[in-house]
């Protein structure tokens, strides 16, 4: 651990969601330590994706912690249960109003920073703007999940009222933070024009991937048990806005075109996953699909090596049109080739400037098929070159220091 220096300076940082749960905010904290910073976390108690407080944690157990350096205070939240519509709007709610009897302890803590990382919902970051109005003390937001329209991917809201409240609230945290980071350019239009955030408060920084991702480990029992055939990779969250719609049709057009041999290594959990597992069984694909539930993050280069492609795909929004998610961003960094159905900017990414694999249109699982179908056809050596592709231009413009460095820099300017 690197010792924090005379000129350090002392960050809060707020986000419902925090170690042990595996998010990219955890390799942020730590870049701020290694910059000789003191690093306070306000956070909740950790039960994303299964719904249930982790093993060792609940509400009078660990509820403060050092870990590598960070200072953690976890907030009591109700846990997401079954996943189930009312049980996420109520976890939602819990962590941002639990977080405000926090602000009358961190009144004095005197932070030279407060980091707000947006995740859905936006709410979790109120206990912050607050404090730092309160305080005087500069707040940075940076904006992962665009609110309300990433609600509307996961929860049907139609109500009217419902939607311009939705609306009217998620803009003032975006209004009212003092800095923003976005992840594209279309993410800082639509902060500009539809939210009335200043040009100048808008950084575009990319997201990174952790070091990580950059590695191949081979693992004997798993190049065995995936030998023989053709492996595509999923890894990350199963929710409804990864449009599993997509792959399964897609993997049912395969199939029917002869192609047995194709398997759909899922890597994760989420609160679609038996939605998933069910549809693939009533599709008669479970010879297809093979689910390993949740891995560690250690555990996902253990894959890279038996990963012919890695795929991903979006539900239809336009907002979600304007991100570029931060799985294609490990993807890219864990050099295979890469297959998505996603609209928006990362066609570009991946096809026209890092040339390492193919992007078709949101929900498409007929243009999925064939995209798929051209990896499959291809000659592997060709396949390794668009993942050679990828590492490069990772190493080049997406690597953890290299981006985090911008992070740190907009902090302070």
């Amino acid at each position: 651990m690197i010792h924090p220096m005379k000129s350090s300076k002392k960050i809060l940082i707020v986000c419902q969601h925090y170690w042990p749960e595996n998010f990219r905010l955890n390799d942020i904290a730590q870049f701020f330590i290694e910059k000789g910073n003191k690093v306070d976390v306000l956070c909740g108690i950790p039960n994303y994706p299964k719904g249930k407080f982790f093993d060792g944690y609940g509400v009078f157990k660990k509820r403060k912690q050092e870990i590598d350096g960070v200072k953690i205070r976890r907030v009591f939240e109700i846990p997401r249960g079954n996943n189930s519509n009312i049980r996420i709007f109520i976890n939602y709610m819990s962590f941002p109003i639990a977080s405000l009897f926090h602000i009358p302890r961190l009144y004095f803590k005197k932070y030279d920073k407060i980091f707000l990382y947006s995740l859905s919902p936006v709410y979790m970051s109120t206990a912050g703007i607050i404090l730092g109005r309160l305080t005087k003390t500069q707040t940075i937001l940076y904006v992962l999940d665009l609110w309300p329209e990433n609600l509307y991917s996961v929860l049907p809201i139609r109500n009217n009222l419902a939607k311009r409240l939705l609306k009217r609230t998620s803009h003032w945290h975006y209004k009212n933070a003092d800095k923003l980071i976005v992840l594209s350019e279309q993410m800082k239009q639509h902060m500009i024009n539809n939210v009335g955030v200043p040009y100048k408060n808008i950084a575009v920084i990319p997201q990174t991937s952790e070091k990580i991702y950059e590695k191949d480990i081979q693992d004997k029992k798993l190049k065995a048990k995936y030998s023989g055939g053709f492996n595509i990779v999923y890894a990350g969250n199963i929710s409804p806005a990864q449009s599993f719609r997509t792959m399964i049709e897609a993997a049912k057009i395969l199939k029917e075109e002869g192609l047995d041999d194709i398997r759909w290594i899922i890597l994760g959990d989420g609160m679609s996953a038996n939605n998933v597992k069910a549809e693939v069984k009533k599709k008669n694909l479970s010879k297809s699909f093979i689910f390993e539930g949740m891995k560690p993050i250690e555990d996902i280069p253990r894959y890279n090596p038996i990963a012919d492609v890695l795929v991903g795909c979006l539900t239809k929004s336009k907002l979600l049109e304007a991100t570029v998610p931060a799985k294609v961003m490990s993807y890219i960094a864990s050099g295979r080739p890469i297959v998505l159905a996603m609209d928006g900017e990362v066609k570009d990414l991946v096809e026209d400037k890092i040339k390492c694999g193919y992007v078709g249109p949101t929900e498409d699982a007929q243009e999925l098929a064939k995209n798929i179908r051209k990896l499959y056809d291809m000659p592997s050596k060709k396949r390794d070159e668009l993942g050679k592709n990828a590492r490069k231009y990772h190493f080049a413009n997406l690597e953890r220091n290299v981006v985090l460095k911008k992070v740190y820099d907009f902090l302070f300017v």
